[in-house]
């Protein structure tokens, strides 16, 4: 009788215990100021908004560039616990503990806000140079996960990370990992058409992963200082022609008129030689479209990897027609070598320290002491 009592004892705690209210979330989300510093707001940025709920928040994620778009909905909920989840959002618990990052732009962020430790897994060493993730890697913490269009899906799913990040407008091959159970998520900074609103995708993976006040924190002295130098040259008379790009398999590569390095010429007091284009992205031209635009132009801008000292005469050397352009002529061809400085991990964060370079260059009078961190003119 005594055995009976207890096993209808346990079996009424148990059905208690099911019928208990679970901890519901309320979704009925709104916007809140961008003064306080526990919190994300867009700013800069138009690839992502913000909204907090009691408990959850949701980060919805979208082309910047075009609003018609396929846009993507992330429920950011505290680890462990329960949530209602809007319908077309995917749940992800937060904060992250590991993730994946398939860019340099990514993993720019994360080593902004000293949480490489969160990275198990990138496509490439390439030009990295960080020494803690080199570390990491050396040490086996983060591993190497292939390249586009060939995944080692064995590895990222014994990595288990809670996210992916992707460039989902690229083509990155992620259709084979599309299938292994873990969320990817888009990270749309290199989308952005700003300088600024590129940087403050670091506002994203801060609140990912817990460090929402850092990440504030970083990106308003990145934009004070930005817009500290950009008055410097607001008033400028002269404004000199810049253009940018190589020639690759008969193609002139270059970026669009709208683009964030055409604002950082313009906010650096210059003036892009393809500042009519509309477009945001690259654009392939033929030779003699850049020469009728550029041959005159005061400032030549290239970024390449060249193993051993680069100049003018190495410059001739690959194509003698470079010597036609006023910028060889006259020595004026700012250069970024991505074997020597830190370009794709740092740059994407640093956007005042490019335009600083800039300006050193265009008018090295307001900035005469500047030592330059990524772009110099050429010897």
């Amino acid at each position: 009788m005594k055995t009976l009592f207890n096993n209808i004892w346990v079996v009424a705690l148990l059905l208690l215990a099911a019928c208990s209210p679970k901890k519901v979330v309320n979704v009925d989300c709104e916007a809140v100021d961008a003064s306080d510093s526990t919190k994300v707001v867009a700013e800069d940025a138009g690839g992502f908004d913000v909204k907090y709920g009691e408990g959850i928040t949701l980060l919805d994620i979208h082309d910047p560039e075009n609003k018609e778009a396929e846009s993507f909905h992330f429920a950011l909920v505290p680890r462990g616990e329960e949530a209602q989840i809007p319908e077309g959002y995917t749940r992800i618990d937060i904060p992250l503990r590991n993730v994946i990052c398939m860019t340099s732009l990514q993993l720019s962020n994360f080593i902004k806000l000293g949480i490489c430790d969160k990275v198990v897994g990138i496509t490439s060493t390439r030009h990295l140079f960080n020494k803690e993730m080199k570390a990491r890697i050396k040490n086996g913490e983060t591993h190497k996960i292939g390249i586009e269009g060939n995944f080692d899906n064995e590895m990222i799913m014994s990595l288990e990370p809670d996210v992916i990040f992707i460039s989902p407008y690229k083509r990155g091959g992620y259709d084979a990992i599309r299938n292994v159970g873990i969320p990817l998520m888009p990270h749309l900074g290199y989308k952005e058409p700003t300088p600024l609103g590129q940087a403050e995708w670091i506002k994203v993976i801060g609140l990912l992963t817990g460090n929402v006040k850092r990440a504030n924190q970083e990106f308003a002295q990145i934009k004070q200082r930005y817009n500290e130098l950009k008055a410097k040259v607001d008033t400028v008379k002269v404004r000199p022609v810049v253009f940018s790009g190589e020639l690759r398999g008969g193609n002139w590569y270059a970026v669009g008129g709208k683009s964030f390095l055409a604002q950082i010429f313009k906010d650096a007091g210059g003036d892009y030689f393809l500042k009519e284009n509309t477009e945001s992205g690259g654009v392939i031209l033929d030779y003699e479209t850049v020469y009728a635009n550029a041959a005159h132009a005061d400032y030549w801008r290239i970024v390449n990897s060249f193993e051993g000292e680069f100049g003018y005469e190495a410059l001739n050397e690959l194509n003698n027609r470079y010597a036609d352009f006023d910028a060889w002529k006259n020595r004026k061809v700012i250069y970024c070598n991505m074997k020597r400085v830190p370009f794709y991990e740092n740059m994407p964060v640093e956007p005042d320290e490019v335009l600083a370079d800039f300006i050193s260059v265009f008018h090295p009078d307001i900035l005469p002491n500047r030592t330059p961190k990524y772009y110099h003119l050429l010897k």
